[in-house]
């Protein structure tokens, strides 16, 4: 018996020898060991992997539930999960906004349209902000009343010059003042006003910025940030309104070590190993070094050429979800929804994993000249 054993243990020390000291296997050793202590070195780092398995275990628990239901809209008895939801619905527009798995709401939107006087733009607003709700709140309740202003003032003032000479209208026209123009100036501006007040209680909250003009012939999107903007053309094609401002980008990084600073990966790429995004509003410390910065991208769409169907204006986490081409298609399918498909979709997301507040706008052109 003693025999029996003695020759067991040593055919397994055999084996361990044969497969344990092997070249390859040491090196696959050593490399496991160097990724583990990279990747798991933190207490931070051990406590997401945790919430994220039970995340995981949590989703699909859901999804077994879901599966159960014979409709989608079976989905309602799970809202009370969510702190903060907020939706909205009005006429060709359509919001659902979730606070997800954080532990904050830091999303906010707005949406000002006249449905009386037609030829005023609508205003509709994504800001998604970060280190606090302040910055959010901020830009919601100041710029798109300040746009909505100057839009007016703009409007009277062409209206008044084409009253008295077609010629000074076209002057005025060629003056430089014009939708793209307004949004650079307000949202400038915005950003000023938010770091005097910020700064002077030593408040660090930044946002995202994600503004659409709509006229009846006219799609004006500004962007700061990495909220992001996609539309449905008359083919079905997704046509990007806005690109993310993300620190890896060489224009940005570029700029950022031009200044001074530096990115670095800590889970994402980030300016100064802090912030996930190169611009934004408000972040004043980084804003005083000048490597995150307010400047707006702009972009303008000819409504009679696209002849767009739909688009979507939403926060980051929906796009850590699904990508440009996936959520037209996905809203697409779901236009005939109560919410145009925006309830689906944040929900949608959020089952898929998404750790952050998701926020979802979609804006329906179709009969736009008699909704809006």
């Amino acid at each position: 018996m003693i025999e029996d054993t003695m020759t067991l243990l040593s055919l397994l020390g055999r084996i361990m020898r044969y497969f344990l000291l092997r070249p390859e296997t040491l090196f696959l050793l050593c490399i496991s060991l160097a990724l583990w202590s990279y990747f798991f070195h933190t207490d931070e780092v051990k406590t997401i992997v945790k919430s994220s398995r039970d995340a995981v275990k949590m989703v699909k628990g859901k999804v077994a539930e879901i599966m159960q239901n014979e409709r989608f809209g079976g989905l309602d008895v799970l809202d009370a999960e969510f702190s903060k939801t907020w939706e909205f619905k009005s006429n060709n527009v359509a919001v659902y906004s979730i606070q997800g798995r954080r532990d904050h709401m830091e999303d906010r939107f707005e949406v000002l349209t006249d449905i009386v006087n037609k030829t005023h733009p609508s205003i509709f607003g994504i800001f998604d902000g970060h280190g606090g709700e302040a910055a959010a709140d901020f830009a919601k309740a100041h710029l798109p009343e300040a746009l909505r202003q100057q839009l007016l003032t703009y409007e009277r003032e062409k209206e008044r010059e084409k009253e008295k000479d077609k010629e000074k209208d076209e002057k005025k026209e060629s003056s430089g003042l014009s939708y793209p123009s307004i949004l650079e100036q307000q949202i400038l501006a915005v950003d000023r006003e938010m770091l005097d007040k910020l700064s002077a209680t030593y408040n660090e909250a930044g946002t995202t910025c994600l503004v659409a003009l709509l006229s009846d012939k006219e799609l004006t999107v500004a962007n700061v940030g990495d909220s992001r903007g996609v539309l449905c053309d008359k083919d079905g094609n997704a046509i990007p309104l806005s690109h993310d401002h993300k620190p890896y980008q060489l224009k940005e990084r570029k700029r950022i070590k031009k200044a001074g600073g530096f990115i670095s990966f800590n889970g994402s790429w980030r300016v100064q190993g802090i912030l996930a995004m190169s611009r934004s509003l408000g972040d004043y410390p980084l804003k005083n070094l000048n490597v995150v910065i307010p400047d707006p991208d702009i972009m303008s769409f000819d409504l009679d050429k696209l002849q767009p169907e739909f688009m979507i204006l939403a926060s980051d986490g929906l796009w850590d979800a699904f990508s440009n081409e996936e959520a037209v298609r996905f809203i697409k399918e779901r236009l005939d929804e109560p919410h145009f498909g925006a309830k689906s979709i944040v929900l949608q997301s959020f089952y898929r994993g998404c750790p952050d507040n998701i926020t979802v706008m979609v804006v329906k052109f179709k009969g736009k000249a008699s909704e809006q």
